[in-house]
């Protein structure tokens, strides 16, 4: 008989500058479709990442996964590269992609799921502001 799931969460915070733009449009249509977002010196967010991981408790542990190790899955695999960055200047994951909300959670996601076993499920949300969050898979 299998354990029941479980979903644990670890939450993380990180601040990161970028600027909504499309190399093949033209200044006026990157303003024109994302407003303030198209600054041309950026803008910043504080972002909170919550990860959530499913999976069945170990019969040995007690756990679903160790939080420490999902802390320090998440430290490497996102602070370390997002904190502090410049999302389109020093993040080549964003070199030929648009760093929204959208594109930015499902990043990080498949940067988390490379690193996590098979045996637990994952979803990532990414808040940018107090109102506006993304969240991957749906």
């Amino acid at each position: 008989m299998s354990s029941p799931k479980v979903a644990a969460f670890r939450k993380t915070t990180f601040n990161s500058a970028h600027k909504l733009y499309r190399k093949d449009w033209s200044d006026e249509k990157n303003k024109e479709v994302f407003g303030l977002c198209a600054n041309e010196h950026y803008h910043g967010h504080n972002y909170r990442l919550d990860v959530k991981v499913v999976g069945e408790i170990d019969p040995e542990t007690g756990y679903v996964i160790d939080l420490k190790l999902l802390n320090d899955l998440i430290e490497n695999e996102v602070k370390e590269r997002f904190d502090h960055k410049n999302l389109n200047l020093d993040c080549p994951e964003f070199k030929d992609l648009n760093p929204t909300g959208e594109n930015i959670v499902v990043v990080i996601h498949n940067l988390l799921r490379a690193k996590l076993s098979t045996k637990y499920e994952l979803q990532v949300r990414l808040w940018e502001t107090e109102r506006n969050y993304f969240e991957y898979p749906v």
